[in-house]
């Protein structure tokens, strides 16, 4: 689901989380004021709630073409522009490693680390995201209205340099789901490029900070939006919209990077010529494989209205020449007014980055009755999988399964819960369904409890990291159970579309283990080690040649821990929660650097900047149940800080 608070997006439709992003604060208006996506999901969770509250004694008792051998070259290919010392696309590579070969800061000497300077953006919203740093400047994108900053690195910071301010529709802050986030930019050709949340793609030159070209894709009127990050990919910027709680008709773009025209445009649920799956689409297993399922896999006409959109992230392998992203949730959380599997909602896709052509899809949750979406980061590695070099991608999914994918093929190789997962008992990889628990299946006109994991998901879109040194993935997770029930709705254009009530809470070990940051082993599915926090961890991860990992905390904890242990190595504290995602890069004085954003928000933390209240714990669709004691640890508002040893 994107954020929907926003968009459950956090790809955020309104009510995805961004898949669940956004609420918004009107120009002039008091910080803390919810946009009409929050307020209205809060009223529909509140409602629902109501409803559930009256049955709740009676429902009590209610209780992936064949495996070949590669010995291929890990893919870790950076887009033009990329070196060791710069940070030009937001996964640092095509794959999304996330991975820095800068090691000056080592686990010996990571203790001396100091913020040098920081910046105060004045948003008190989410900052998501992560900052570009590319020929001696660093560029920073805000939540809405969506500012890109540089700041000029050979000079003490922070040298501001220029600011771009675009005109963004406020309609659109009124429409996202679970925050106004925005997820940053990429870098190409002397063009910085980024979304803005009322649907345009805007090229910016990153030397005087002057509009090159902006290109409209959406109406925010209709409850589309867009947060996600774009990936130039060969002189084409690929993008995404968000609004899975707004009944958008989810789509992923290619435009032009010299004059922004829309190259072409794949749209992720519908018949076969809009979805652009033609004779090359070759879907590793027989239930995929079939004409027009994007429309015959839903009931009537829902397709329409099905959501799915793109808002999470987009990996790119230069050898197969095809690019990865994920689908969000299924349009209305009811999952009886859409029989089927919903194709292709919560789907994994491979495409032709020159054509939009589908290669290959793999949907994770057929017909999703919890939210599970499917938006977050696929990271593009080379693993040995039972003694043999396979060419994978790694996907740590919302429903609480780690999925390693042959990336050329779709085939599953490995699929294990990387956290409690009780709503189905395993991923059957000679089918690739999930084998369901009939207990935690939701409908309508019954509350379904304690369901693992929540709609939060064991982890959202906040990305995780990858060591070739360790051979590691480094994941942000979250440990949050839900009782989730069915509503009727009705679709009105423009205003959110979600029919279920939520209540998360913590899950096996209570409050204070709601969160972990763990590392694991994508060839056998296997966790190494873990660090317990009290919080869900909704910080993004980078590591580093230094043998360093980095990641931070909802209630503002910043940590550097042993990429091989989890030792922690250093730790500082921040006023406000951490949902960015922290770089690294080389000043022009020869040092490394870190930076990270501070400015807690995006659905998990929306409580905080929206100033909701405590005492409806189904409110912001289960969330503020979820962290009710957040806001007494942490406050509202954005910086960016940097770090240097001394």
């Amino acid at each position: 689901m994107q954020p929907m608070m926003s968009q459950h997006e956090s790809g955020r439709g309104p009510c995805h989380h961004a898949g669940h992003d956004g609420h918004a604060v009107a120009p002039g208006a008091p910080a803390g004021r919810l946009s009409l996506g929050m307020a209205g999901l809060a009223l529909s969770a509140l409602i629902g709630a109501l409803v559930w509250g009256a049955a709740a004694q009676a429902q009590a008792t209610l209780a992936v073409i064949a495996p070949h051998s590669v010995n291929a070259r890990a893919a870790t290919a950076g887009p033009p522009g990329d070196s060791a010392g710069t940070w030009v696309s937001p996964g640092k590579d095509y794959a999304n490693t996330r991975y820095s070969t800068l090691d000056k800061i080592t686990t010996a000497n990571v203790g001396q680390l100091k913020e040098v300077w920081n910046y105060t953006t004045g948003i008190q919203d989410g900052h998501e995201g992560q900052p570009l740093v590319v020929n001696g400047t660093m560029y920073i994108v805000t939540p809405f209205p969506d500012k890109l900053i540089a700041f000029d690195l050979t000079k003490p910071g922070p040298a501001k340099k220029w600011e771009y301010d675009p005109p963004v529709d406020p309609v659109a802050f009124g429409k996202a789901c679970c925050d106004d986030v925005n997820r940053g930019a990429s870098y190409a050709d002397g063009k910085i490029v980024f979304n803005t949340l009322d649907n345009h793609t805007v090229a910016v030159d990153a030397t005087t900070g002057k509009l090159v070209w902006s290109t409209k894709l959406g109406d925010p009127n209709t409850g589309e939006t867009m947060t996600m990050a774009p990936l130039i990919v060969n002189g084409k910027v690929i993008v995404g919209d968000s609004g899975g709680e707004m009944a958008v008709w989810g789509w992923a773009q290619a435009l032009d990077l010299k004059t922004g025209r829309v190259l072409w445009r794949a749209r992720n649920t519908g018949p076969d010529r809009d979805v652009l799956i033609g004779p090359k689409f070759k879907p590793f297993y027989p239930w995929m494989q079939g004409k027009d399922l994007g429309v015959t896999s839903w009931r009537g006409q829902q397709w329409k209205i099905g959501g799915a959109a793109s808002w999470g992230w987009v990996s790119y392998d230069p050898e197969l020449d095809l690019i990865y992203f994920g689908t969000s949730n299924p349009g209305v959380w009811n999952p009886d007014m859409r029989p089927g599997d919903n194709l292709w909602s919560t789907t994994i896709w491979a495409r032709d980055p020159n054509t939009g052509e589908a290669r290959w899809a793999y949907q994770m949750t057929p017909h999703d009755q919890w939210d599970y979406d499917g938006v977050n980061e696929d990271i593009l590695a080379d693993l040995p999988i039972n003694g043999t070099m396979r060419k994978v991608l790694v996907h740590f999914d919302r429903n609480g399964f780690g999925y390693t994918i042959d990336r050329a093929t779709g085939e599953v190789l490995v699929a294990e819960p990387f956290k409690t997962v009780n709503w189905a008992s395993k991923v059957d990889l000679t089918t690739g369904r999930p084998v369901l628990n009939p207990d935690k299946e939701t409908h309508q006109g019954r509350l379904t409890k304690d369901i693992c994991p929540s709609s939060s998901g064991a982890k959202d879109e906040q990305p995780a990291a990858y060591s070739p040194q360790t051979k590691l993935f480094y994941v942000p997770s979250t440990n949050l159970c839900m009782d989730y029930g069915g509503i009727e709705a009705r679709y009105i254009s423009g205003t959110p579309y979600v029919g279920a009530a939520v209540r998360m809470y913590a899950g096996p070990g209570g409050n204070g283990a709601r969160g972990e940051f763990l590392a694991w082993d994508a060839a056998t599915g296997k966790k190494v080690w873990g660090i317990t926090e009290k919080f869900p961890v909704w910080s993004g991860t980078l590591v580093t040649a230094g043998g360093i990992v980095f990641y931070g905390t909802l209630d503002g904890d910043f940590k550097a821990v042993d990429a091989k242990t989890g030792g922690v190595l250093w730790k500082t504290h921040f006023e406000s929660g951490i949902v960015g995602n922290p770089i690294t890069y080389t000043g022009t004085d020869g040092k490394q650097y870190i930076a990270v954003y501070s400015g807690v928000g995006g659905w998990m933390g929306a409580i905080v900047p929206g100033h909701l209240s405590i005492d409806d714990p189904w409110a912001a669709l289960g969330a503020v149940g979820a962290v009710p004691d957040l806001p007494s640890v942490t406050k509202p508002g954005g910086t960016l800080h940097v770090f240097a040893l001394q």
